[in-house]
């Protein structure tokens, strides 16, 4: 859990120094350091889709975890606790509401889907190695800079998901090391990549709003896929 906590720490000081510092920064270059962010981000993910050794199995575990994601509402009801945040600790017209949403869930899922937080966080829980969620929390350090001198205090909720999400991980790591593979983890690192590139999409570049969110079950799904050939190939 140590290397979760230096994550929220380091998302904590970068929203801080984003929230009081941003207003130096022109509206102009704030866009355009969104827009940056967007592209690297829908890169990232292109890079990290041909991981996959099958891409049939991200496409079912895409197909899967959007009817999951639907069923339960996961988006919605990240917005509702977006709302909820926002109506106790921020006060402000629907616009600052909308931007308040926008970005806790821009910023948490894109700290949450990404590779390092899952190998991160099962490598912190297994040896107490932190190293991939040290490199990860400056990195998200600076983007929540970013972040949050456009999209203001929201991103700094970000850190609900993150705590929660990562922790988990690391909490139930040695059960997890029993049952993942090098397959599952490249099929998992494959789905996260279209999801990040759904993300750089639809929150960052604007180009199409993606419900990404009703997505993230195909994170668990990939790898059980792989696990259920596994038992038809014996």
């Amino acid at each position: 859990m140590t290397g979760t906590f230096i994550n929220v720490a380091a998302i904590l000081l970068g929203g801080v120094v984003g929230i009081f510092f941003g207003a130096r920064l022109s509206e102009q270059l704030k866009t355009t350091v969104i827009s940056g962010m967007g592209l690297f981000v829908t890169a990232l993910g292109i890079q990290m889709f041909f991981k996959t050794e099958n891409s049939l199995i991200v496409l079912g575990a895409l197909l899967i975890g959007a009817v999951l994601g639907e069923w339960w509402r996961i988006e919605d009801r990240m917005e509702s606790l977006g709302g909820w945040l926002e109506r106790k600790f921020v006060h402000g017209g629907e616009d600052q509401a909308s931007r308040f949403i926008r970005g806790f869930l821009a910023a948490a899922l894109l700290f949450c889907t990404g590779p390092m937080a899952i190998l991160g966080s099962i490598s912190d829980g297994l040896s107490g190695d932190y190293k991939t969620l040290a490199i990860k929390s400056v990195l998200d350090g600076f983007i929540t800079i970013a972040f949050s001198s456009t999209l203001g205090v929201g991103v700094l909720f970000a850190t609900i998901p993150v705590l929660v999400y990562q922790g988990g991980i690391s909490l139930l790591a040695h059960q997890l090391n029993t049952i993942m593979t090098t397959s599952m983890m490249n099929e998992m690192t494959a789905t996260g990549g279209v999801l990040l590139t759904g993300l750089g999409i639809s929150s960052l570049l604007e180009i199409k709003k993606i419900r990404v969110g009703n997505f993230l079950p195909a994170l668990a799904i990939a790898p059980l896929i792989v696990y259920l050939l596994s038992l038809f190939t014996k």
